[in-house]
């Protein structure tokens, strides 16, 4: 099945290609992967993370399946 990863932060970044997984717990994986990936990379750069950005998994049709927030994959300890 073909699954669409669109980011959406500070700019919205639409996937046009998708990506072929075998179901959406497996899409879902990979958003968390990719989240996870983007925030590493903000931090280092911009020394800053938005905990509301977030991943939107859409099907062929552009029904969003499921949202994955940057929030939700990391564990903040203060």
């Amino acid at each position: 099945m073909r699954f669409y990863l669109h980011l959406l932060d500070d700019l919205d970044v639409p996937d046009s290609e998708g990506i072929e997984l075998p179901d959406l717990v497996a899409a879902r994986a990979n958003a968390v992967q990719q989240a996870r990936g983007l925030i590493g990379e903000i931090v280092k750069t911009e020394a800053r993370i938005v905990l509301s950005n977030r991943i939107d998994i859409e099907d062929a049709d552009g029904n969003v399946l499921e949202t994955v927030h940057f929030r939700d994959v990391v564990t903040i300890i203060n």
